[in-house]
């Protein structure tokens, strides 16, 4: 199992904006071989460290990293990317496994 950590920082402002494409994105997503879990998360208001109102993290877990790979080679992400690109100021990704 891989996990994926996507921290997302948008541009002042655009959170929702990109959070739209991202639903919009989220079903083709879910179809792909090898999809376990992929959607967004957003600071909980009790939350004692806060990301901000412009950040998001991507929560995904994949059965295995060839399945990433075509996730991240998929043609709906290229689509959503060039749709979200400089509407970003920000973007981290961990890849993680079970320790």
């Amino acid at each position: 199992m891989i996990h994926v950590l996507a921290v997302i920082t948008t541009k002042p402002g655009k959170r929702a904006e990109v959070l739209a494409a991202f639903h919009a994105n989220m079903p083709a997503v879910h179809a792909e071989a090898g999809c376990v879990e992929y959607g967004p998360v957003i600071d909980a208001p009790n939350s004692p460290a806060k990301y901000g109102d412009d950040t998001f993290v991507v929560v995904e877990k994949w059965e295995s990293p060839d399945h990433l790979k075509a996730h991240a080679a998929s043609p709906h992400m290229a689509a959503y990317g060039a749709k979200t690109r400089d509407l970003l100021a920000d973007r981290q990704i961990h890849i993680m496994q079970n320790g």
